[in-house]
């Protein structure tokens, strides 16, 4: 009988396996491959190393404005490919060394709940049945499609095909332009594709911050990426030449369409049945306090919760929360106020706290200041001058939000990470100085002007 049986080896499960140590308590992890989920196999990493893949080829092809004399760059999409499974490959290796150091034991293969404290699980070498006295459910999630666009791994796909292309697509239909849709866009049109992006909403990454969202999309336009938005797609029509893709009045014939509509929760056929469990469209419900579901002594953290981000670092701290009820009985929750979002894109948007539609919508009194990176030493340097830090704050009160679209985004974000979580005042996040030349001066010209004293 093991203290904790987790089910789940992605972030949230991990990092509830790992952070059980602090507490002495003998830890199984079941997971159907080895762990890290899809953040590690099938989304942020490799996505984010095909980003940087992008990143540098971009530097190479623009070397010659700073003076830098080179011929035309070349991608070896064979050599990229082989660089992503090697990070990949490093990490997992990494994780499962790390799960052995702190003594968790890693049960491979397919588990279901067997009821609340059982956990059955079937592999190559049969089948094995695992107790514990608590369970985490931390299951993960999968890639959704839409009528009429059916995953078939080579003409219609998902980001879990799509970053394991074994050669470039010339021209690429993105239907969806969210995180994961926008993050391909600028990736694939910085390599030379022709990129296609229809959004259902009127803006791209819907949720975000307007201005930021917008500021993305004129970005991205000028780079090459042609964006429809408040649009609906038809149903697909394959041709010798490749898939036509309807759109309103217009149509678009591409060689591949990625769909890139949101994240489903992997929740059906894990057992919940078999428990008290309460799901909302799949989504598991739970005490937001504990992380604890409707049948005590069961636990959710990750993708599958309701009403929390799909992000991997919401699951670790999720998991940090679960893992701290079950060892001491105290809630220590999340504070989901304080989650930076961020979108890897060229140039990059990161989010933190309320929107500016948001604070207004609650009734604030908002106050919003901004200060662009045209106007920013090192953003100049480095030739990356587009965008601006954006702060939202109460009128004479705290800083209930922040965006910044630029260079290195998801980096200084965290600076305005505490100012929101920490409820500061414009004033006194604005009395510590920052380093110059460096980035992180747009945030700190953008705080002075929140507290009434704006400097350039």
């Amino acid at each position: 009988m093991y203290d904790i049986a987790i089910l789940g080896g992605g972030p949230g499960g991990y990092a509830a396996a790992l952070y059980a140590h602090n507490f002495g308590l003998d830890v199984a992890l079941v997971s159907d491959e080895p762990p890290g989920g899809t953040c590690l196999h099938r989304g942020c990493i490799p996505a984010k190393q095909w980003l940087h893949i992008a990143e540098v080829f971009s530097t190479v092809r623009h070397a010659s404005d700073f003076g830098v004399v080179t011929t035309e760059p070349k991608l070896d999409w064979e050599a990229a490919l082989a660089r992503k499974n090697r990070t990949v490959d490093a990490l997992v290796r990494g994780l499962g060394g790390l799960l052995r150091q702190r003594g968790v034991e890693v049960v491979t293969g397919t588990g279901r709940l067997d009821g609340p404290n059982r956990i059955v699980v079937d592999a190559q070498e049969g089948s094995r049945t695992v107790e514990a006295t608590k369970v985490i459910l931390a299951t993960g999630s999968y890639a959704r499609t839409i009528p009429g666009y059916d995953i078939d791994g080579e003409r219609i796909v998902t980001s879990d095909h799509a970053l394991d292309w074994t050669s470039q697509p010339e021209r690429v239909a993105i239907i969806g332009g969210g995180v994961i849709g926008c993050e391909f866009a600028s990736l694939l049109v910085d390599l030379g594709s022709e990129v296609y992006v229809y959004e259902l909403m009127d803006q791209l990454l819907p949720g975000s911050d307007t201005e930021a969202a917008k500021a993305l999309e004129r970005f991205l336009d000028r780079r090459g990426v042609v964006i429809r938005t408040g649009v609906e797609v038809g149903e697909p029509r394959r041709t010798d030449g490749g898939i036509v893709v309807p759109a309103g009045e217009e149509t678009q014939q591409v060689d591949v369409v990625l769909v890139a509509v949101g994240r489903g929760p992997r929740t059906e056929g894990i057992g919940l049945e078999t428990t008290k469990v309460e799901t909302d469209r799949g989504f598991v419900q739970v005490d937001l306090t504990t992380m604890e579901t409707a049948e005590p002594g069961v636990y959710a953290v990750g993708d599958i919760v309701a009403g929390t981000p799909q992000l991997a670092h919401a699951g670790f701290a999720e998991a940090i929360a679960a893992v701290t009820h079950i060892a001491t009985g105290r809630p220590a929750p999340v504070d989901y106020r304080a989650i930076p979002r961020v979108t890897y894109t060229h140039p990059e948007v990161a989010e933190v706290g309320l929107t500016e539609a948001q604070a207004r919508s609650a009734g604030y009194d908002v106050v919003v200041t901004k200060h662009a990176f045209n106007g920013v030493g090192r953003a100049i340097i480095i030739g990356q001058n587009q965008g601006f830090a954006k702060v939202i704050a109460e009128k004479d009160g705290p800083i209930l939000g922040a965006a910044v679209v630029g260079p290195q985004a998801g980096e200084m974000i965290h600076e305005l990470m505490y100012s929101v979580g920490w409820e500061a005042l414009p004033e006194e996040a604005a009395a510590f100085v920052h380093a110059h030349p460096t980035l992180s001066e747009a945030i700190g010209e953008t705080l002075l002007s929140a507290s009434g004293k704006s400097l350039h």
